[in-house]
């Protein structure tokens, strides 16, 4: 089994994008610990600073729990600490709008 990849866009309000960049500079090493134990091995996220849109891409390992990664408090309480910088859910889940692939060049 390949991995599977995930694409999504987030939204960032206005005024916040050096605090956001510094609040991932400083990922919590359990926040880190709970993403590695999910399944993700490679995730980024990208900004477009005329629109204040998050770009995220993360690579999945197959077999691995990424459905429970909501349910765990360190996952809830890192939603809670971003929720001022971003569109969220009333949950403070940030707000995400999945992107289809259109094209993917593996060369």
């Amino acid at each position: 089994m390949s991995d599977e990849i995930r694409a999504f866009k987030m939204q960032l309000k206005p005024g916040v994008v050096a605090e956001y960049k510094k609040r991932h500079d400083e990922l919590w090493p359990e926040l880190a610990e709970a993403l590695r134990g999910a399944g993700i091995h490679d995730y980024s996220i990208f900004l477009d600073e005329s629109t204040l849109s998050l770009f995220a891409v993360l690579k999945l390992k197959p077999g691995y729990p990424i459905d429970d990664l909501p349910t765990l408090p360190v996952m809830r309480r890192w939603w809670d600490y971003m929720a001022p910088l971003m569109e969220v859910e009333p949950d403070n889940k940030p707000r995400q709008w999945d992107l289809p692939s259109v094209f993917h060049f593996a060369g």
